[in-house]
């Protein structure tokens, strides 16, 4: 009696390789926390600090994991913080008229995706370089929702007498901060989406090559305006996550979160040339980026190093892609 084939070996060295990227960034996001646990750890053997990080995270978080998709398809958006801003006024001012929580939210939602659709069309359809047409789009909708506060803002208290606030800022457990669970719920999604979903392959694929990607009949344009629209869309839910949190809107809402939501996705494999990356890198990111400033104020040294670091990592990050894609070219 011939005894049945037996499985080959796994090859860990292929997929160690495969997935060497991630693996480095995920050893980089443990190398630093122990850096700041050595350096402080009265701060960072405590939860406050974490709880703290999971407050923060999400705010930029929600719009790196978006934005992985329009990068990946080699375009970027630079609007997205003043998408944020705008539709935060409109969830405000609508809660203000209103006081229906719910209505605030469907009309700051659409028009955060409409702002996407805008992009969206001035680049796919109207062919303007994405750089050039967010840099128009940031400048409008900030000054729009400059022109409507007056440079005043909203106070929004009364936005803890809904029961909705409380999925949007409150506590799990009176511990364990809502918004971070949103955060990991959309890294879920959008990472199926990304990795396993054809809307995912075809970005990838226009990423790649958009002539190649026409030619297997894959609707570029509409793949486009689709990436640029759910970024519009989180963006917008993100400010909805922020409101809540400081129960405030101000006029410069959102304006320092442009490079802390691209340098995590950059760090997080994801190629500013287009046609790579993974959600998961961004999430990783996400938790580099979110950790860095409190943990380098916490052990001693001053904020001013922060924004040095943030460029670091881009620049870093950018050219080790570039290096990697000419070798492989």
């Amino acid at each position: 009696m011939n005894a049945p084939p037996s499985l080959p070996p796994p090859n860990y060295r292929r997929e160690i390789q495969r997935y060497k990227i991630q693996i480095s960034i995920t050893v980089i996001l443990l190398l630093l926390f122990l850096i700041f646990l050595i350096g402080n750890p009265d701060v960072f053997l405590r939860y406050d600090i974490y709880r703290a990080f999971m407050s923060t995270m999400p705010f930029f978080g929600i719009m790196a994991l978006s934005a992985t998709f329009v990068v990946t398809l080699g375009e970027i958006d630079l609007s997205f913080p003043s998408v944020l801003g705008f539709s935060s006024w409109v969830f405000g001012t609508t809660y203000v008229a209103t006081n229906s929580f719910l209505l605030s939210l469907v009309v700051c939602l659409l028009i955060g995706t409409f702002a996407g659709l805008v992009n969206g069309l001035l680049v796919a359809r109207v062919g303007i370089p994405s750089i050039v047409a967010t840099i128009g789009t940031m400048f409008l909708w900030r000054g729009l929702v400059n022109m409507a506060a007056q440079g005043k803002g909203i106070a929004l208290v009364s936005l803890k007498e809904s029961w909705m606030h409380s999925i949007f800022a409150g506590r799990l457990f009176d511990e364990l901060p809502t918004q971070f669970i949103a955060l990991v719920v959309i890294a879920l999604i959008l990472g199926f989406i990304y990795s396993r979903h054809q809307f995912g392959s075809h970005v990838l694929f226009v990423g790649d090559n958009q002539d190649s990607a026409k030619m297997m009949g894959i609707r570029v344009e509409i793949i486009k305006i689709y990436c640029f629209m759910q970024l519009g869309f989180f963006a917008a839910l993100s400010g909805v996550f922020l409101t809540c949190e400081v129960t405030y809107f101000w006029p410069t809402q959102g304006g320092g979160m442009l490079l802390t939501t691209l340098a995590a996705v950059f760090i997080g494999d994801t190629s500013v040339f287009g046609g790579k990356g993974t959600i998961y890198g961004s999430f990783v990111g996400i938790l580099i980026i979110g950790s860095l400033e409190a943990g380098i104020v916490a052990i001693g040294l001053t904020g001013f190093y922060v924004q040095f670091l943030y460029g670091l990592l881009i620049t870093v990050s950018v050219s080790l892609y570039a290096v990697l894609l000419r070798r492989t070219v």
